[in-house]
């Protein structure tokens, strides 16, 4: 018997992100992995923070009677209340337990929104670039994703968005910092598209949600802050993982959170609750719940990333590869360099200079994988040695190109 058509048209234009993923593992077979600079997936290599392991042995050697069994859907409440006050200060506002439910991740956390959000037919508006998976999260439960572009240099363009707002928009999808561009959009943008969401709700009587896709939300240089949603816009929901903040992917944990004005609360935290239960998490991992309560402080040390960046920006400038600087997370968002002798205005041919580095054994993912073609990204949670020494590869690949 055949699997499902739409699983099956998916597999055919499966994410190129895991596709370099798996040929960087086949070349590394062949050359020795010191040989091939892998700057594909976002898997970050620094380990978590002391902290973290401190917690872990101390909780993995308590004899408690049921610490491994069923808790509430909802998660743990005390958990859910130590949570609550990590949201209420980087968000400014003031929430308890009850407007938290933990997730298992943030794409975990995604998907049990949609499905709590989502009428067949319904739209959610994104920004490209964009992570490419939020597609099949909206499509999981008979949503449609509805693209706008940026402005140049990454920002949102409130404009566009406005322009896409329809009976239909059950949500705009935000992403800061930023996946794949390290973009932290600013206080004046969250206002703005806030105040172009209230006035389409008045004028359409359908308030969209505001959903915040967090994950890199503590990975910012230069004392940059990133904005408070939560405190922004009544109808709005954050996602959030410890899978970049403390450097645990593997360990599937995040939470969602809603802001305390948000309406009919009590119908949104009932819904999301329901929909962890029946999506099949059931609830997110018990142990990881009780360590990250213990951890609302902690976080990978960010000195590391923005060494390595500065050494990226170092590789690309000798190399002549052009990039939009990060503010936050740990990607180089880069435009494909001219081919020689080609018009410097004409968009690269991203996919092509993808497998061109390939044979200067340099992995990276075609901007066509976030939409938006002739751009590549480039993700430096990689050793620093590495990076520095991509340098020369770097140059000769541009040098032949």
């Amino acid at each position: 018997m055949p699997i499902a058509t739409a699983v099956k048209e998916a597999l055919g234009s499966s994410s190129m992100i895991r596709k370099m993923f798996e040929e960087g593992n086949q070349l590394k077979k062949q050359h020795g992995a010191d040989k091939v600079f892998d700057f594909s997936i976002g898997n970050p290599d620094i380990e978590p923070p002391p902290a973290f392991h401190r917690v872990f042995l101390k909780l993995a050697k308590e004899d408690r009677k049921g610490s491994h069994g069923y808790m509430p859907n909802a998660g743990y409440p005390d958990v859910r209340e130590a949570l609550a006050k990590k949201a209420s200060r980087e968000h400014k506002v003031n929430i308890d337990g009850s407007h938290l439910v933990m997730a298992v991740g943030a794409a975990g956390g995604l998907n049990v929104v949609f499905k709590t959000i989502l009428n067949p037919g319904d739209e959610v508006i994104v920004s490209r670039p964009y992570f490419m998976e939020y597609r099949s999260y909206v499509g999981n439960h008979g949503g449609r994703l509805v693209e706008v572009d940026t402005l140049p240099d990454f920002n949102l363009d409130i404009e566009a968005i406005k322009a896409k707002l329809s009976p239909k928009t059950a949500a705009v999808l935000i992403n800061s910092p930023h996946n794949p561009t390290g973009r932290v959009y600013p206080a004046a943008a969250i206002a703005a598209l806030a105040e172009a969401l209230r006035a389409h709700g008045k004028a359409s009587g359908r308030l969209p949600y505001l959903v915040a896709d967090e994950p890199y939300r503590e990975i910012a240089y230069n004392n940059i802050e990133v904005p408070p949603v939560l405190s922004a816009y009544s109808e709005s929901i954050i996602v959030n993982s410890y899978s970049k903040s403390l450097s645990l992917p593997g360990e599937r944990i995040g939470y969602i959170a809603v802001s305390p004005d948000i309406s009919a609360k009590d119908d949104m935290m009932n819904g999301l609750i329901y929909a962890t239960r029946i999506l099949g998490y059931v609830n997110a991992p018990a142990l990881m719940q009780r360590i990250v309560a213990e951890l609302t402080f902690a976080k990978v040390d960010v000195a590391i990333y923005a060494k390595r960046l500065a050494a990226f920006k170092e590789a690309l400038d000798a190399a002549g590869i052009p990039y939009t600087e990060p503010e936050g997370a740990f990607y180089l968002f880069c435009k494909v360099p001219p081919k020689k002798g080609g018009a410097s205005a004409e968009v690269g041919d991203d996919k092509a200079f993808a497998d061109h580095l390939k044979q200067y054994l340099i992995l990276g993912v075609p901007g066509t994988g976030f939409g938006k073609p002739g751009w590549l990204r480039f993700a430096y949670c990689v050793d620093e040695k590495l990076i520095r020494a991509s340098g020369a590869a770097f140059k000769k690949a541009v040098e032949s190109w």
